[in-house]
């Protein structure tokens, strides 16, 4: 059974049947046990877990009563579901400053410190960044123009002009993010923003009237000139960043000649297992679907498999 992405997994209910239960919601949000999960300036809050030597983080979750009280309602507070048998909650701090938070804890930018945390915990973060930047995002109406007001939990963000009422619900962004191989050799690109040596796998959303396997064509020719056939499915990833389906695929290229077309990457080159074994290019992060899909191409002709000779590599430094 193939390994789950980051940010993926049944890490909660999510309790979809009870959004539009008033009375439910009502109890829930009376309920000593219910639990909060803060965002602010889309940092998540943290804590280092105990006799670790800051190694593992744990999410940082927040009672009720820790919340302003007048920010203590259905419209204010998004229900995510059930988790540990609680009902959870996310909330969304605002101001310059980082809120009051308990003694240990820190917020903390979740893509940095989502591999250091159990991946439920990772999974559930994730939920609730997206969630708020979802609400921050449409507090109008993309129809008329007025405000708009949650409902069924904060599912649903309402017009309030009587005449319109149109409905919104959460919206992502589908992205297409691609292996290609050609033998021994795999296609890798950069940005200029990226750390020095970075390279990676190409990628680009998926544009109306496109399906997955033509935006993958699509992106990769119109980034690298490169050609492609064979694509298939690998597998998916949730990226609140800021609201981003990652759809993975591998594809087998039909052309070796590399064209930067359109500008977006500042490089893009073949490179062959030992290139990576030798620590060329610095590859992504490990919580990306970007390594997970240049492990799975690597490891399928490897004596070793890549995580082994990373923490081998990782081990000799440290020496």
């Amino acid at each position: 059974m193939r390994e789950r992405n980051v940010f993926a997994g049944p890490y909660l209910e999510r309790a979809g049947h009870l959004r539009a239960d008033p009375a439910w919601l009502e109890s829930a949000l009376g309920d000593a046990r219910s639990r909060v999960v803060p965002v602010w300036n889309s940092r998540s809050l943290v804590r280092p877990a105990p006799d670790d030597g800051g190694l593992t983080l744990h999410a940082a979750l927040l009672g009720l009563d820790e919340i302003p009280p007048e920010h203590r309602n259905g419209n204010d507070l998004i229900l995510l579901g059930r988790f540990d048998e609680a009902s959870l909650f996310a909330y969304e701090f605002d101001g310059a400053e980082p809120p009051a938070s308990p003694a240990g804890t820190r917020f903390e930018e979740l893509r940095s410190v989502a591999a250091m945390m159990p991946e439920d915990q990772a999974g559930l973060l994730s939920y609730a960044r997206a969630m708020v930047t979802w609400r921050r995002t449409h507090r109008y109406c993309g129809r008329c123009g007025a405000r708009t007001l949650p409902a069924k939990g904060g599912h649903v963000l309402v017009c309030t002009n009587p005449a319109c009422r149109h409905e919104q619900f959460p919206r992502i962004d589908p992205a297409i993010i691609v292996l290609v191989a050609d033998e021994e050799q795999a296609l890798l690109g950069r940005q200029a923003a990226w750390p020095p040596g970075r390279y990676s796998t190409i990628a680009g959303f998926v544009e109306p009237g496109e399906s997955l396997e033509d935006a993958v064509a699509r992106e990769v020719h119109e980034e690298t000139g490169i050609l492609v056939d064979a694509i298939e499915y690998h597998s998916s990833q949730p990226w609140p960043f800021p609201s981003s389906l990652m759809l993975g695929f591998t594809a087998h290229a039909l052309s070796k000649t590399i064209h930067l077309r359109d500008q977006e990457l500042e490089d893009a080159r073949w490179f062959t297992r030992a290139d990576i074994i030798d620590g060329r290019p610095l590859l992504p992060p490990r919580l990306s679907i970007s390594f997970r899909l240049i492990e799975h191409w690597f490891d399928a002709a490897a004596e070793r498999p890549l995580k082994e000779l990373q923490a081998r590599a990782a081990g000799q430094r440290a020496r």
